[in-house]
């Protein structure tokens, strides 16, 4: 079941994704090199206090219950990581792209999305790289309009990803989002079109596509959350929270 979210709750989402946009700012300039994961994990923890959001990944244990809780406020996922990096002592080098993902909770509603950034001159492979990848979530949202399907949205990703080189890996999507993280529906970020629910005004979900220069497969390290790319190549990550309406997607975690 979708669940269709009533005025009064996409208020609700706009305030919680406002404030993701916010914590981004907050933390946007110390991403330098030197600064350790960690450091950029303590910024978000105290930001978060200060505003009365709840952080929702530290302590979050996924899927099935016996994983190892998450230990930190961010996912921070370095170079070839493609998402849910643990953000630990490591310390960023001029030449790293690191992605931030940030998942908080708001007078009752969830806010989620994701920026990779440079840190300090990276090369012009990694730049393109991002300039790939947020397009392929700018072509993600664009097509998230009212009686298209789910699909479309996967397929319009892939399409922009593959026609510049690039890979999208298939094991990790979007998905619904509300009074809880995760909800229904699982959105995918590869095609074919035309398959899945149709888009209906009223539904609050993720597009988050992670792009890889090299192939698409990956593989999880053993600490049980860190997943990286087969080949070693870099990946980067974007993701927005939106809306569906009547007059088109509309992007809740942004300023």
């Amino acid at each position: 079941m979708i669940e269709l979210k009533s005025a009064s709750e996409l208020a609700g989402m706009r305030a919680a994704g406002r404030l993701v946009a916010e914590t981004f700012a907050e933390l946007e300039s110390a991403i330098r090199p030197g600064v350790t994961l960690r450091e950029l994990d303590s910024l978000a923890t105290h930001y978060l206090k200060s505003r009365g959001a709840e952080p929702l990944y530290k302590g979050y244990r996924g899927n099935p219950p016996r994983h190892p809780p998450f230990p930190g406020v961010i996912c921070a996922s370095v170079n070839n990581e493609i998402c849910h990096g643990l953000p630990d002592q490591r310390s960023l080098r001029a030449g790293d792209i690191v992605g931030i993902d940030i998942g908080l909770k708001y007078k009752g509603f969830c806010g989620d999305a994701c920026v990779t950034y440079p840190v300090g001159v990276i090369t012009p492979g990694a730049r393109r790289l991002l300039t790939v990848a947020q397009e392929c979530l700018h072509q993600g949202i664009a097509a998230a309009r009212t009686g298209r399907h789910l699909s479309d949205i996967g397929a319009a990703i892939q399409e922009c990803a593959e026609s510049q080189g690039f890979s999208v890996v298939h094991e990790w999507g979007g998905h619904g989002i509300g009074r809880k993280l995760h909800q229904e529906p699982s959105v995918p970020h590869v095609g074919p079109a035309g398959h899945g629910p149709k888009l209906r005004a009223g539904m609050v979900f993720t597009i988050e596509p992670m792009i890889n220069i090299g192939g698409a497969e990956c593989k999880m390290l053993k600490d049980g959350w860190t997943v990286v790319t087969a080949d070693g190549s870099l990946s980067a990550q974007f993701e927005h929270t939106l809306a569906i309406t009547e007059n088109g997607p509309e992007i809740l975690s942004r300023l």
